[in-house]
């Protein structure tokens, strides 16, 4: 089954409620209080605070990513559950990891729900997985940058 191309771009104002819509659709790693995450914390990772980009697949956005610049951590990473398993997640990760490296952070960090497919992914894509963070719920992961490469 051939599915159509992705691309990615970074995230506008006018893609936040696309990305709202998806953040609530997952399964796993889910908000006990949905309004606890505000269209304002969604401005603050656009420019600011933060990154982000999306993911499109025929006009539609189907993931997105947000990376956290004070602390070099990625704030969100989410993929609409019908489109999971087409590779848009790892580019999306890739984009916010290179763009932490890129202003100089050495190691990036995030949390993620314990035994859960995020909990997989990251692990499969070489990340280091650590202790459950301070109240227990989440796993911390951890990506060094990579070394340079001698020319």
């Amino acid at each position: 089954m051939t599915h159509a191309p992705l691309s990615f771009r970074p995230a506008t104002a006018a893609d936040i409620p696309a990305m709202s819509v998806i953040r609530l659709a997952v399964k796993e790693n889910t908000l006990s209080n949905p309004g606890r995450i505000t269209t304002q914390m969604y401005l603050d990772h656009l420019a600011g605070l933060g990154r982000s980009w999306v993911c499109e697949q025929e006009g539609r956005i189907i993931g997105f990513s947000s990376a956290a610049q004070a602390d070099g951590s990625i704030w969100a990473l989410f993929v609409d559950p019908a489109c999971e398993g087409l590779g848009a997640g790892k580019v999306l990760l890739r984009l916010a990891t290179d763009w932490l490296f890129g202003l100089g952070h050495a190691r990036v960090q995030l949390g993620t729900g314990t035994d859960t497919r995020a909990d997989r992914f990251y692990l499969a894509q070489g990340w280091t997985r650590g202790a459950l963070n301070e109240d227990g719920g989440e796993v911390v992961y951890t990506l060094d940058r990579p070394a340079a490469r001698a020319s």
